[in-house]
């Protein structure tokens, strides 16, 4: 007949691989967890930009068009002057 038993040390060594492995297992899950919620806080950001970004646009566009009509202005004066 074989022996069959199992000596200690190697249950311990199962036990710690098991553990190990669980912790990164766990680990792992929180750092999804984290950059999910990170992922979302930057898409609302993003969007937030977004908004910003084109309210500058139209602001900027409404500067040159101003800019423009003094600079025709000036010049029609200019002209009637001469």
């Amino acid at each position: 007949m074989k022996d069959k038993s199992i000596s200690i040390s190697f249950l311990v060594g199962i036990l710690f691989q098991t553990g190990a492995l669980v912790w990164y297992v766990s680990s792992l899950a929180s750092a999804i967890d984290l950059n999910a919620r990170d992922i979302g806080r930057h898409e609302a950001r993003i969007t937030n930009l977004t908004t910003i970004i084109q309210s500058q646009a139209v602001t900027l566009g409404r500067m040159d068009e101003n800019i423009k009509s003094i600079r025709d202005m000036m010049e029609s004066s200019r002209t009637n002057k001469e």
